[in-house]
């Protein structure tokens, strides 16, 4: 073992968590270290070669907000993208960018590469030091100390990793990659609680194999949105999706080799996710239905290959050939890589504090798939906290802790640490209670005033923000103030856009309430509107004024949310000597530490009951 330098902050993995770690740590003004098995691995995509989506795409604006790296590169990346669920409410609105990959890795590399303070290493991480349960290091290896006083663990889906197809099985990282072999045998050492998940990828076919007359086009919007909200318009010159389907000579083929499945042969022992299922547990799980979909997206501009969304498998080789070649458009399709199954290890997320720290040794933090999720975005997001948090930590700063009434980011970390998870974790907007308020579209206006206390949100970025929040606020003030009279012009546009007409005079903020009137359409009448409002305003004006009713019962409930989130618990407690606490809760309770009583409430086991006995108990501490 040689000394090579020391660092403030260790990223152990430097994928989507680890990039905003790295980045996070270094532009808040500590010397950092990214390690990579392989530079070449930087922000990989390995695979779906998109960003965003329902809950996903929140999850981008949020760290875009706070001051993370993520929107800003698909916008440099993207290829395609579409603002999914127009048909639907406000809350499940997002965007959903198809990124030309290598694009996406390169220009992310190239940030890290140029970061003051961020330094990037290529090394495979096979030991975290630890003196007297604080970090003190990491060892590479061949052999090669880096001294660290925070060390955060990035490792996504490398930990002892084994690639699946098949009968046949070897130990491999994602996309061909060498796995981690040795890190798992340290954490668990160290006593960090490990657990064996599995995840999978479709094949890439060639596009010059491809009959896409035999598909439905999916273009892109016409108007393109930037993810980022330092870009308030993007020229993209749009790349076409195509859509198929499965059939029942597909399903057959599946069916009939199903024993060949390392899936349902017991050969596969890690958990999958159940939201983004293999083909064959598609055609297992729901035998009724006729027909799946298939997604045919481009994985850059520079390339033939094509992902097959929706076609993830670790069936052999010859079952893929044959059920592709069942598909319309796919007759006579190539498959340039296989589809395969990944099992990694992961951590009990359990562990963690709600600042993503390792509870029992000071400054080891965890973030990304690591922690048991699934996905880009929800790497990303974690990352960007655990570098946030190790910055702050190192400033002798007291947690930035994100609850679940503020964005996305703080319901994936709070379901983590306080209830765990037994497959990979997929953000939904279904997880969040206050979805109308966590919208797509003011990810910058609950966060980025918060990103700027913390010193990640840049000046310029600030104020863009401010800017924004400015004429969003102005615009509404000014449609409530202007009023109209149910002119013969005005009663001509109410008609023209299937509205009733008005008989006396009404503000343009109550008529832009009616649901067929738009902040657009309305300028026939609105002769006051400014010329200089941003495109990425309209929407926030919009919303908040058709759905003021709606917004002002959330935040009534967030209120009463907050009182329980604002009852913090000492962390000395003793939940073993609380007289009335269940059995489980005691258990339970002394297991996840809760910093606060709306933590503990969460926690599955705990009752409500058992929250009255701990509130009487803190009132009783004085606390």
């Amino acid at each position: 073992m040689f000394k090579v330098d020391d660092y403030d902050v260790v990223v152990v993995g430097a994928g989507h968590a680890g990039s905003e770690a790295g980045l996070a740590a270094a532009r808040m003004g500590f010397k950092t270290a990214v390690f990579a098995i392989n530079l070449d691995s930087i922000a990989m995509m390995p695979c779906n070669p998109a960003m965003g989506g329902p809950a996903k795409g929140h999850l981008v604006r949020e760290v875009d907000a706070l001051g993370g790296e993520i929107g800003i590169n698909t916008d440099k990346a993207m290829i395609q993208v579409r603002t999914l669920n127009t048909g639907k409410g406000p809350a499940v609105q997002s965007l959903r960018a198809q990124c030309d990959k290598k694009a996406y890795q390169f220009s992310m590399k190239y940030t890290l590469e140029k970061t003051p303070n961020l330094y990037v290493i290529q090394g495979e991480i096979v030991e975290i030091m630890v003196e007297g349960q604080r970090v003190a290091g990491v060892l590479t290896k061949t052999g090669a100390f880096y001294g660290a006083k925070i060390v955060i663990v990035t490792t996504g889906t490398y930990l002892n990793g084994r690639i699946i197809i098949g009968d046949v099985k070897y130990s491999g990282g994602p996309n061909g990659l060498y796995p981690a072999t040795e890190l798992s045998s340290c954490l668990d050492r160290l006593g960090v609680k490990l657990m064996r998940f599995k995840t999978g990828t479709p094949p890439r076919v060639d596009r010059r194999t491809i009959d896409f007359d035999r598909m439905v086009i999916q273009p892109g919007d016409e108007v393109p949105q930037p993810f980022s909200y330092i870009n308030d318009k993007i020229e993209v010159s749009q790349i076409p999706c195509y859509l198929t389907y499965t059939n029942d000579k597909t399903h057959n083929i599946i069916r009939q080799n199903l024993s060949r499945s390392p899936l349902y042969s017991g050969e596969i022992k890690g958990v999958g996710p159940r939201y983004c299922p293999s083909i064959e547990d598609k055609v297992v799980k729901f035998p009724h239905k006729e027909r799946h979909q298939l997604f045919i997206e481009p994985e850059g501009l520079n390339t033939y290959e094509m992902y097959v969304q929706g076609m993830s498998s670790s069936m052999p080789e010859d079952v893929q050939h044959a059920f592709l070649r069942t598909i319309a458009g796919l007759e006579n399709v190539r498959i340039m890589r296989d589809a395969y199954a990944i099992e990694y290890d992961c951590i009990d997320p359990t562990q963690l504090t709600p600042w993503l720290e390792f509870k029992d040794i000071y400054g080891l933090f965890f973030a990304g798939q690591v922690n048991g999720t699934s996905g880009y975005e929800e790497a990303a997001a974690q990352g960007l906290m655990a570098g946030i948090n190790a910055a702050l930590k190192l400033r002798g700063g007291e947690p930035f802790i994100l609850d679940r009434s503020e964005s996305y980011i703080g319901v994936l970390i709070d379901d983590l640490v306080t209830k765990g998870t037994n497959e990979p974790y997929r953000m939904m907007t279904s997880r969040a209670e206050y979805r109308l308020i966590l919208r797509h579209d003011n990810a910058d206006l609950r966060l980025t005033e918060k990103g700027y206390r913390v010193g990640l949100v840049t000046q310029d970025r600030y104020q863009r923000y401010l800017k924004r929040k400015g004429q969003i606020e102005d615009e509404i003030e000014r449609l409530k103030k202007t009023r109209v009279s149910p002119t013969t012009e005005v009663i001509n546009f109410l008609i023209s856009v299937g509205s009733s007409e008005i008989r006396s005079g009404i503000s343009l903020y109550e008529l832009l309430k009616r649901p067929e009137i738009t902040y657009e359409n309305l300028k026939v009448i609105d002769y006051g509107r400014p010329s200089d409002i941003l495109a990425s305003a309209i929407p926030s004006i919009e919303i908040e004024i058709k759905y003021e009713g709606y917004i002002k019962k959330e935040i009534e409930q967030i209120e009463s949310f907050k009182k329980l989130e604002n009852r913090s618990i000492p962390n000395d407690i003793d939940y073993e000597n609380i007289n009335g606490l269940s059995l489980e809760a005691r258990q339970k309770l002394s297991k996840v530490k809760p910093v606060n009583v709306g933590q503990a409430s969460r926690i599955s086991g705990v009752s409500p009951s058992d929250i009255s006995v701990l509130l009487m108990h803190l009132r009783t501490r004085g606390h």
